[in-house]
């Protein structure tokens, strides 16, 4: 049943299909109900194999890690499951390579291991019911529209900088670099007078104010309009006390060098050593806790708060105020951050899938991917030298023999309530660190604490279709930060046209808008590790009706004043649900330097008799570079 405020809100206009359970359920109290989650599985594994429209980007409510995707492996990891009952043997003949995880680098290290043996056979496992990993597309269909979104890996970040093997890889799939100066559109946001801004919402900051002021510099990643507002305008405008305020306008307004004692060469190491919120009180004078808590979160994906991410990391990734008070120099400007498809990184994904098993789409180029739709059930054919399987869930690798390359390898995997096996000469896991120590039981101790180490941060990215865009251009802004809101931030997406896909033109026009929560919890002298788990916790006992009412209520106090109306122009709503997100990188306040060789990561990723392992964990970096570059690795280990 809906309240009189949900029903405002639109929470009963079918949009979607709701999921009635909790999220993930099973995560801390059980697994799900076993008949439900059976019939979750069940459907989706027959649509896959069976059917041609199966197509998992058009589905919306929960995505990411989707019901029928994970519980097998908690019973694994977390129940401790081994006995799966009698086993099938689906494919009789040998595999020369069976790939864990049908992600970027898996994908990745499937097109490299191909191109040194054209004719070897290669499978592709992976839980969930879509390929690419976090590289995840969404689709809507609004007014005869398409629109398409990212619903995991964003943007090719500084391409220039990419490793060769990486660079090599993209040209060969006809990623033409610069041709994105001209799909990106860089003049949309100044063309229609669009800035960054900054939300207060009424529940926590008492009123509701949309301020169409850059507060943390968004300019930085979106090529957006400058703020119409002076910066003493905008802060009397912010619903926080006369004392705040004061602090805050000092900070913004800071040009001197407030650690002048620190020698210039000094200054980054220095930086790396204290806490954003400490460079605040000790060298900014800020002691309002109204003032921190504007900040508290806008590190955002740095997974934690401003006392837990570096003053270094703080300025330089996330672009908050205090660049002039760390007496630093005038920063390289840098790539533009234009490098996206507007599918974000699921177009590489979508293209190396084409390249290997070119009966899901016609087409070659990347231009004429972008509007392709695949057919999924043409990814696991018989007798193809590619084939993926979806909805498998990997329990167990083991060698046959004694790591003997003529032993090959044993595979279990659960897969519509059935537990079935392949052999394979060689195995690479290319999934998650911290699960490879229960599937690949006979790794060294040693290299299983290693892979444990790896916590990954958890996200959630949410994809909004909008019939119309005319309250954010009748408020003028395009991007905004939310202090205290459920989502941290929200703006327009991209404005990417690419091959027959063009962006909306005018404010009557359809438009996605892309939302980013990174669940933590601040301010309890926790690790980013722990904090990270609390977050996953949060995710795993957050429905999607919930994370719905947030979406809607937090889009109506952004933009009602714009004459914005939830229920009238809410078209769609696809949660992307990372419990597992972006990999665990070192930070600089909380763990201990190494030499290289005896970092974690590069314990855990080391080849063990005819097992690899590639994945971003294996590089620490969240990077689609790093995961290539991780799978190209992996490949060369095993033929080497």
């Amino acid at each position: 049943m809906f309240n009189k405020q949900d029903l405002r809100l639109g929470m009963d206009r079918s949009i979607s299909r709701r999921d009635f359970l909790h999220g993930f359920g099973g995560l801390t109290a059980g697994l799900v109900l076993p008949a439900f989650a059976g019939q979750i599985k069940r459907t989706s594994v027959t649509q896959t194999g069976l059917h041609e429209g199966f197509y998992p980007p058009a589905i919306m409510g929960m995505r990411g890690n989707h019901l029928g995707s994970f519980e097998v492996l908690h019973e694994l990891a977390r129940k401790g499951r081994v006995n799966w009952g009698s086993i099938g043997l689906l494919d009789k003949d040998q595999y020369d390579l069976v790939i864990v995880g049908a992600g970027i680098s898996g994908l990745s290290a499937a097109y490299f291991y191909r191109k040194e043996r054209p004719d070897a056979r290669i499978l592709l496992l992976d839980n969930h019911d879509d390929f690419g990993g976090h590289a995840k597309r969404n689709e809507f269909e609004v007014n005869g529209r398409k629109l398409i979104g990212y619903g995991g890996a964003q943007t090719m970040a500084e391409p220039s900088s990419y490793p060769r093997i990486v660079k090599r890889l993209l040209r060969e799939l006809g990623v033409d670099i610069a041709g994105f100066k001209e799909a990106y559109d860089q003049n949309f946001f100044k063309r229609h007078e669009l800035s960054g801004g900054v939300y207060f919402n009424q529940e926590e900051w008492g009123i509701a104010a949309t301020i169409p002021f850059d507060m943390a510099n968004l300019r930085d990643w979106i090529p957006l309009s400058a703020s119409p507002l002076k910066i003493q305008d905008a802060v009397s405008k912010m619903p926080i006390s006369d004392s705040a305020r004061s602090e805050l306008l000092m900070l913004l307004l800071i040009t001197e060098d407030r650690i002048p004692h620190i020698k210039p060469g000094e200054k980054w190491d220095y930086l790396s050593t204290i806490s954003y919120r400490e460079f605040l009180s000790r060298h900014c004078g800020v002691t309002e806790e109204e003032v921190f808590a504007v900040f508290q979160d806008l590190p955002s994906d740095s997974g934690v708060g401003i006392e837990a991410v570096s003053a270094a990391s703080a300025l330089w990734d996330s672009g908050l105020p205090g660049w002039k008070a760390a007496g630093l120099p005038q920063a390289d400007s840098g790539e533009p951050y234009i490098h996206h498809f507007p599918d974000g990184n699921a177009s590489i994904a979508r293209q190396l899938v084409r390249k290997m098993c070119p009966q899901v789409a016609t087409g070659n180029t990347m231009e004429d991917l972008i509007t392709k739709k695949f057919d999924y059930s043409k990814l696991d054919l018989q007798d193809t030298p590619v084939r993926i399987r979806l909805a498998s869930t990997v329990v167990q690798v083991r060698h046959s023999g004694n790591n003997d390359p003529g032993d090959g390898v044993a595979v279990t995997y659960v897969r519509d309530g059935q537990t079935l096996a392949v052999r394979a000469n060689a195995v690479i896991m290319a999934c998650n660190n911290a699960a490879i120590p229960y599937i690949c039981d006979e790794l060294p101790e040693k290299q299983r604490k290693a892979l444990a180490f790896q916590v990954k941060m958890p996200i959630l990215y949410t994809n909004v279709a909008l019939t119309n865009w005319h309250a954010w251009k009748k408020l003028g802004v395009g991007a905004l930060v939310c202090p205290r809101s459920y989502h941290i931030n929200a703006a327009l997406d991209f404005p990417v046209s690419f091959g027959e896909y063009k962006f909306a033109a005018k404010p009557d026009d359809p438009v996605l808008v892309h939302m980013e929560r990174f669940p933590h919890r601040s301010n309890q002298d926790l690790d980013p590790k722990d904090q990270f788990r609390l977050g996953r916790h949060e995710l795993a006992t957050t429905s999607f009706a919930t994370i719905e009412r947030n979406v809607r209520t937090q889009l109506t106090g952004m933009l009602s004043s714009g004459g914005f109306d939830p229920a009238r122009d809410i078209a769609g709503i696809t949660v992307n649900r990372w419990a597992h997100g972006y990999s665990y990188w070192y930070r600089s306040l909380f763990d201990e330097e190494y030499d290289d060789p005896k970092y974690p990561h590069m314990i855990a990723r080391k080849r063990y008799g005819q097992i690899a392992i590639a994945n971003a964990d294996s590089g620490a970096s969240a990077m689609m570079e790093t995961a290539i570059e991780q799978g190209y690795r992996a490949v060369t280990e095993l033929l080497g």
